[in-house]
């Protein structure tokens, strides 16, 4: 059985039926993973959020702003589902000048470039601030990521959002990561965060993809809460 479609350049144009299922299948790839529920569950709880923290949000705004001047607010390029690019939104931890602080520092200690690799991660980290340690202590530097996820870049809940270097740390399993939007939290910051290998991390991601549900998002939220409390694996 065939099926005539009509084509604006090229009068007609005639396809097999099994291959306009294929096409229907790979547009419905291009959403991401749990779809409006998922979405839907996202504003109203980043909306929520927003609300409550209003408070919090603007004492930690002055505190940066006092301490280590401006700007308060790091914009990051991050990629996210279907591999696009977006700003990552965070309270400033850093030194302005960060990326030459952490160059230098690379350059002259092989064994926090060898963690720098192995990671992206680094446990003493000499651009971190005095009030910048406190916050990532507490994840409140991530409180702006909350406009992220009303702004579509992000979910509430999902793998963690990655720099295009990390792609190739992602290796085969990279394309689990692209079906979903990054999250606020997620599987790794459940099971011990900064704690876990690289490898760990993929697996944990790759696992949440392919075992996506309302009811394991909402218990890795519930998971976060203590989590963040004990600001467990943070660092």
């Amino acid at each position: 059985m065939r099926l005539r479609l009509r084509s604006h350049e090229a009068g007609q144009l005639i396809l097999p039926v099994t291959r306009r299922w294929s096409l229907r299948r790979d547009r419905g790839q291009t959403r991401p993973l749990g779809g409006a529920a998922k979405r839907g569950i996202d504003i109203l709880i980043a909306l929520s959020a927003l609300i409550m923290f209003s408070p919090l949000f603007l004492l930690v705004a002055i505190t940066i702003a006092v301490c280590d001047g401006r700007p308060v607010f790091y914009r990051h390029s991050r990629v996210g589902h279907r591999r696009q690019p977006f700003h990552c939104l965070k309270f400033r931890t850093m030194v302005a000048n960060g990326d030459e602080v952490l160059r230098r520092h690379l350059e002259a200690c092989p064994d926090a470039q060898r963690e720098w690799i192995a990671t992206r991660k680094l446990k003493d980290d000499p651009r971190i601030t005095v009030v910048g340690a406190v916050l990532r202590k507490l994840s409140l530097d991530e409180l702006p990521q909350l406009v992220n996820v009303l702004r579509g870049d992000m979910s509430i809940v999902g793998p963690r959002p990655i720099v295009v270097d990390e792609i190739t740390m992602y290796g085969a399993d990279a394309h689990f990561y692209f079906q979903v939007r990054p999250g606020l939290t997620g599987p790794w910051q459940v099971s011990g965060r900064n704690d876990a290998a690289y490898d760990g991390r993929v697996a944990l991601d790759r696992a949440y993809v392919e075992n996506w549900s309302i009811r394991r998002d909402v218990m890795i939220i519930l998971k976060t809460i203590p989590v963040v409390l004990t600001a467990r694996g943070s660092y």
